[in-house]
């Protein structure tokens, strides 16, 4: 058994892990990841926003991904019967991108580690955790365990948790809290889009209700490829039955502007099911670890919220390191849990309202007004922390209020 000392062990490659390792690096810091996996990967979280092009620039790294081509993203579709609402990302309130892209995430978080491991950066591939001990200074040492059953010693000066769905610091610790979001399910696999069509359409991220509560995701990549997926309350997905790939095909026919589309697409892998998915921590750190990602809480998919709260909370985690192995003060729960705490908030009750139904009338309204739905725009872009924006600042008052006001007109 060896032992490495370093000053910080981050746990998980994904796109939060990779951009705090980037700035880390970029810092001068000796830094170490560790990924349970072997990439290229699948993994969930495949329309990310514009907030998050920033931290990639930031860090350095958005030629790398832009030099694969992704599928550009603009904005986004939401349809419902014969109802259409589109949110153009150049139409917002908050200044900032306006783009962003679709991605197969195998294809995309692979870049990001190629990208990372060619600057010298460590990450050690098919690498699991088995064991840790903090120390009253916070440091800590981290035993890890190899694919050849190799076991050695991590001493570090502080660790960064962005496992993402793992949550390897939350489980030990005993950091998951209930959620109280929605308790809904997801169905979801990639398809070879024969009948895609030409032109923008063929290219636009579409969010396709099918009932008040279930919804149809089509993600189209530059590949060809496209990924759908539904999301609905965990037992409707389980009242249709068969196996994970006839229960898929039934729920397309409830689509009636997708059914024909992917009709004849053959599924490129067995649909996978993902179930009560939205989840929340009692505490984002501690000391010598900082949670971020989707270990730190996951959200219901319907904003594609995922990526850029992962790729916020790991570079405002590898700041707040950087500064704290410098000897500054920190305020752990002012600078970091409260900004991110903040953020999930806005989302939470966009979330929320478009399952109660109000955010829904907001968007198939017969009109909306313009200033209105650029500061609705701003939200589903990201800028979540813009608080000159009335639709993140007072967020939970007017959205059901604008949908009260909505209702009485339609009477």
């Amino acid at each position: 058994m060896t032992e490495q000392e370093i000053d910080i062990l981050i746990i998980g490659a994904g796109p939060s892990g990779s951009v705090a390792a980037a700035y880390l690096h970029q810092q001068g810091f000796k830094v170490q990841v560790v990924e349970k996996s072997k990439f290229p990967r699948f993994a969930i979280g495949e329309s990310l926003l514009p907030r998050c092009m920033e931290h990639f620039e930031e860090v350095g790294l958005l030629d790398c991904l832009k030099s694969e081509n992704f599928q550009i993203k603009k904005g986004a579709r939401f349809l419902k019967e014969d109802k259409s609402c589109h949110f153009d990302f150049k139409e917002k309130h908050t200044e900032g991108w306006d783009w962003t892209w679709q991605v197969p995430r195998a294809k995309f978080d692979e870049t990001l580690t190629n990208e990372l491991q060619k600057r010298g950066i460590s990450i050690s591939f098919e690498t699991e955790m088995t064991g840790i001990e903090f120390h009253a200074d916070g440091t800590s040492k981290t035993t890890i365990k190899t694919s050849e059953e190799k076991a050695d010693i991590i001493s570090a000066k502080h660790i960064i948790d962005a496992s993402g769905p793992g949550r390897v610091i939350p489980k030990l610790l005993h950091l998951v809290k209930p959620t109280t979001s929605q308790g809904n399910s997801s169905i979801f696999t990639h398809v070879e889009d024969i009948k895609r069509p030409k032109g923008e359409e063929g290219t636009l991220i579409t969010f396709d209700v099918v009932t008040d509560e279930a919804w149809l995701w089509v993600i189209p990549f530059s590949n060809g490829n496209t990924s759908i997926g539904f999301v609905g309350p965990s037992e409707f997905i389980d009242s249709f039955s068969g196996a994970s790939s006839e229960k898929l095909r039934k729920l397309l026919n409830l689509s009636k502007h997708y059914k024909k589309r992917f009709e004849n697409s053959d599924f490129l892998f067995e649909p996978k099911e993902f179930k009560d998915f939205s989840s929340s921590m009692n505490a984002l750190y501690g000391k010598g670890y900082t949670i971020t990602g989707n270990s730190a809480g996951f959200l219901d998919p319907v904003f594609s919220s995922g990526v850029t709260f992962a790729t916020e909370s790991g570079l405002l985690a590898a700041k707040l390191t950087a500064r704290k192995l410098r000897d500054e003060v920190v305020d752990w729960e002012r600078d970091y849990e409260n900004h991110l705490k903040q953020g999930v908030e806005v989302f939470k009750t966009y979330v929320d309202e478009w399952y109660s139904g109000n955010l829904q009338k907001i968007f198939f309204a017969s009109t909306i007004n313009p200033e209105i739905k650029k500061q609705i725009c701003a939200v589903l872009a990201g800028y979540v922390w813009d608080t000159s924006n009335p639709f993140v600042k007072n967020h939970q008052r007017l959205v059901r209020t604008l949908a009260k006001v909505i209702e009485i007109e339609n009477k």
